[in-house]
């Protein structure tokens, strides 16, 4: 029997901005079904960036997600009684929900500061193509440059 189809979803962007992927976003950062939470989670890291970095935070935003999706990644195929790591290319959305997945791991690691504050850390070091997110992302494309030799096992 065949899985049901996944259909696109339409996003809405958030209050403030209006800006879909700032919206999906804080549907990534909620937990257990409190928006408002994380609406204030995420605005307040947007003014931690504006006070204290003097940077618009929506550019930040988007430069610091640009900066971490990744290119390429590896996938697990079997061939003749080996697994083989054979790098293809990221599709846009899955990008987007990588680049989110680390920002907020990478966050919600750090000691000692609220959430909003260690976003906003994450995001500045992130628009700049440093920190933590940025280098898992160059560890992914590091990885699938080693095994481009398997490439033609991706079909």
């Amino acid at each position: 029997m065949r899985k049901k189809r996944n259909y696109k979803r339409d996003h809405a962007g958030d209050l403030k901005h209006g800006n879909i992927a700032v919206g999906r976003f804080i549907n990534y950062i909620m937990e257990d079904g409190k928006k408002a939470v994380a609406e204030k989670i995420v605005y307040d890291a947007f003014s931690v960036i504006e006070t204290k970095y003097k940077q618009a935070p929506i550019e930040v935003f988007e430069k610091a997600l640009e900066n971490i999706s990744p290119a390429v990644e590896v996938s697990s195929r079997r061939v003749g009684g080996a697994n083989y790591q054979v790098p293809r290319p990221v599709r846009p959305e899955r990008q987007y929900m990588l680049a989110v997945r680390w920002i907020i791991a990478t966050a919600a690691a750090k000691k000692g500061k609220s959430m909003a504050e260690k976003l906003a850390e994450e995001f500045v070091a992130a628009s700049k193509n440093e920190g933590t997110a940025v280098k898992k992302k160059l560890d992914m494309h590091r990885m699938a440059e080693a095994n481009r030799a398997f490439a033609h096992f991706g079909w």
